[in-house]
């Protein structure tokens, strides 16, 4: 932060919770989170990079630990799928669930990195004023995410069912073929479509921008002075130990609800 500016709890927080956005073109509708986007794709690269290059070089005999954790991780994600999604899930689901769960994960656990320290060395190395190292804790991140799977979702109940089987199934699902009931079962529906991104997304931001603000709240403390420092590393330390429990528990919350939605997008009512 800038030194002539007074610390105070409010632009403490609201520095670390502003984001660095670029306007397209003056005056445009929307601007671009850059921090959002090339964290977002940095992570994406590292985390799926780092798979493909110990799934390439993969040996039948003994394993590494690499090789083995990523073996361990591979099997539990098609575990989950299998259990959940009944028919091909080898050929899109659990590859799809697989990138899912690595990249939000890693998007998740940069809430844990020491966001002062972190924020200075970017801020300071790339001349920015602002800079959001957690990509899910921007709601653009996460409606994005949850967004692609309602249209996977949308995909594959027209590929499966087809358009006319599809149509009927919004028209006449879940209180019968009648005329006279097309408009409440098409009502109950759009309520249906709309809610499954909103809960998607809104969840896994709801839950990791409450753990960035409980570290905001937790270095405000350290600042006061010796004793909070003291005492804000403890509660820090406990925080980050609970909360890598938290980000990796929503990743897979998130992976999961998008194996389920495209799984239901298979079946028929």
């Amino acid at each position: 932060m800038a030194a002539d500016k007074e610390l105070t709890p409010t632009s403490y927080i609201d520095h670390h919770l502003t984001h660095y956005t670029v306007q397209v073109n003056e005056g445009a509708f929307w601007t671009l989170h850059l921090d959002t986007l090339v964290t977002s794709i940095i992570l994406g690269i590292i985390g799926m990079g780092f798979v493909w290059l110990i799934v390439r070089k993969a040996t039948p005999g003994v394993p590494s630990k690499r090789q083995a954790f990523v073996e361990l991780l591979i099997e539990f994600i098609d575990n989950e799928v299998k259990n959940t999604f009944h028919g091909n899930r080898h050929v899109f689901v659990a590859p799809t669930a697989l990138t899912i769960f690595v990249w939000v994960l890693l998007m998740n656990t940069m809430d844990i990195m020491p966001i002062d320290i972190s924020a200075t060395i970017i801020e300071g190395a790339f001349g920015v004023d602002y800079w959001k190292i957690v990509p899910t804790t921007d709601v653009n991140t996460t409606f994005a995410l949850a967004l692609s799977i309602w249209f996977l979702m949308i995909f594959f109940s027209v590929k499966v069912k087809g358009l006319g089987g599809w149509m009927h199934e919004l028209f006449c699902t879940p209180f019968g073929k009648n005329p006279l009931l097309w408009i409440l079962n098409l009502l109950f529906n759009f309520i249906e479509y709309v809610s499954k991104p909103l809960s998607h997304s809104l969840r896994l931001f709801g839950n990791i921008y409450a753990g960035e603000i409980i570290f905001l709240l937790i270095g405000m403390w350290a600042a006061t002075g010796v004793a909070g420092a003291f005492f804000g590393a403890i509660l820090g330390a406990g925080w980050a130990i609970f909360h890598i429990l938290i980000v990796t528990l929503q990743a897979f919350i998130f992976m999961m609800l998008a194996v389920v939605y495209i799984s239901m997008a298979h079946e028929s009512h």
